[in-house]
């Protein structure tokens, strides 16, 4: 499951999931039961913790392969998100190379980085372990999140760093650090969207977003990313929920 899900995303594929924030499993199996092609699991902003994502993982199981955004860049986080048997890793708010390069070295075994070997589910608890040892550091798929204007100025070094797969913007954030929160079609913030998807393309690196709705996902597609998070679960079902009261109430 995770070297297919690493296949196809280097191979560009258009790939669509969607973010989970609430440790609910059920919500994990109800969306790859839905058909999403991978799940974003959010310890950032979310309210998951590492028993929540481990039991999300465990329910979507081989059918969707599950990626975490880790809340911050430390080698305790990182360790601890892999041992639950993850397809991958998103590093938030990587703003410079030296920041990837620290991250991806924390998320491989030696001899190519520092991770550290425990028992875990990652393997099934020592069952498979040589097995998993033998494949984490190729199959793993690690992903810098871009959501800052220096991570736009430096993105040709972060695209250079060796073991980052795939880039992800945040849109949201980018806009902020702008100046201009939530503001995600203004034309600065289109035009350091645009620099780091171009950046990208001449590389050959995945690029991916955020997308808030269905008709941006849509467009994002369009435009040339090759895989898009459409809407989280608070807001599919906030947004649903509402439209549901007012036509009924109407």
């Amino acid at each position: 499951m995770h070297a297919q899900f690493k296949k196809r995303l280097l191979a560009r594929e258009k790939l669509l999931g969607t973010i989970l924030t609430l440790p609910a499993p059920e919500l994990a199996e109800i969306a790859a039961d839905a058909g999403f092609d991978w799940l974003f699991l959010d310890m950032e902003h979310g309210l998951l913790d590492i028993p929540a994502v481990q039991r999300m993982v465990q329910a979507a199981g081989d059918r969707c392969p599950a990626v975490i955004r880790v809340p911050a860049n430390e080698p305790v986080w990182i360790k601890k998100a892999l041992d639950v048997g993850t397809a991958g890793l998103i590093f938030p708010n990587v703003r410079s190379a030296e920041e990837a390069a620290r991250a991806v070295r924390q998320s491989k075994y030696p001899p190519e980085g520092d991770r550290s070997v425990g028992i875990s589910r990652a393997h099934r608890f020592g069952a498979r372990f040589a097995e998993y040892i033998a494949a984490a550091n190729r199959d793993t798929t690690l992903i810098a999140q871009v959501e800052h204007i220096e991570a736009v100025r430096g993105i040709d070094g972060i695209l250079g760093v060796r073991g980052v797969d795939a880039v992800f913007i945040g849109p949201y954030d980018l806009s902020a650090s702008l100046g201009k929160p939530g503001r995600v079609g203004d034309d600065d913030v289109r035009e350091a969207i645009d620099r780091v998807r171009t950046a990208c393309t001449e590389r050959g690196v995945p690029a991916g977003i955020f997308a808030g709705d269905q008709e941006a996902a849509r467009k994002a597609f369009e435009e040339g990313f090759a895989f898009v998070c459409a809407g989280m679960d608070v807001t599919l079902y906030a947004g649903l929920a509402a439209r549901m009261v007012k036509e009924l109430k109407s």
